[in-house]
C-alpha cells in the first residue's frame, strides 16, 4: 500500500474501522484491569496520637486515638466512628465520636475531607465524673505512598464545642498510621 492510498483510505474511514478496535482495545483495556486491581478498601484503620487545648483555659491533653472509616457512597460520604483517651493531671477524658465527611480526591496519592458529627465526651478524675455532647468539626488529609492505598498516615486538625455543663471549647489534632482492610469478595 502506497502513502497516498493509505491516506485516502483513512480519509474514507476504512483504516480507522479496521484498525479502531485494536487501538481502542489497547488503550482502554488496561485501564479496566487496573480498575479491577485497585479496588477501594473496605474500610480503613486509623491508629495515632492525639492533643487537645481547651480555649477557655482548661490546659491541653494527649492520648491515643483509634478510628474505622467506611464509604457507604462514593466520592460524597464517609463515616468514622472513633475513640479517643486523652490525659492531663490526674483527669482522664474519653471521647467517642460519629463524623460524616465529604471527600476530595486531590490526587492518587493524596485526599482530604472535612467533617462534621457529635461526640460523646467521658470525664473522670479528682473525684468527678462528667458525661456531655459535643460537636466536632474536622480537616481529614491522608496521604498513601503509594497508588494501592495499602498503608499511609493521616493528619487531623478538628474543633470541637461542648454542649455540656461550661460550654468547653477546644482545639485539638491528631496523627498517625493508615492500614486499609481490604473488602470480602
Amino acid at each position: 500500500m502506497t502513502t497516498s492510498k493509505g491516506v485516502y483510505l483513512l480519509r474514507q474511514g476504512h483504516l480507522a474501522g479496521f484498525w479502531g478496535l485494536p487501538v481502542a482495545l489497547l488503550l482502554f483495556g488496561g485501564m479496566a484491569v487496573a480498575q479491577s486491581e485497585e479496588e477501594e478498601p473496605g474500610a480503613v484503620l486509623e491508629l495515632g496520637a492525639a492533643g487537645e487545648q481547651s480555649l477557655k483555659g482548661g490546659g491541653s491533653n494527649v492520648g491515643a486515638t483509634i478510628a474505622v472509616e467506611v464509604t457507604p457512597v462514593e466520592n460524597w460520604l464517609e463515616l468514622e466512628g472513633g475513640v479517643t483517651s486523652l490525659f492531663n493531671h490526674g483527669k482522664t477524658e474519653w471521647d467517642t465520636d460519629l463524623l460524616f465527611k465529604k471527600p476530595w480526591t486531590l490526587s492518587d496519592k493524596v485526599e482530604f475531607m472535612i467533617g462534621v458529627g457529635p461526640e460523646w465526651v467521658h470525664t473522670s478524675g479528682r473525684g468527678s465524673t462528667d458525661n456531655s455532647v459535643s460537636g466536632e468539626v474536622v480537616l481529614d488529609f491522608m496521604f498513601w505512598p503509594t497508588a494501592k492505598h495499602r498503608f499511609g498516615w493521616y493528619l487531623e486538625p478538628s474543633y470541637s464545642y461542648d454542649f455540656g455543663r461550661g460550654h468547653e471549647q477546644s482545639l485539638g489534632i491528631s496523627a498517625g498510621l493508615l492500614i486499609a482492610i481490604p473488602r470480602k469478595r
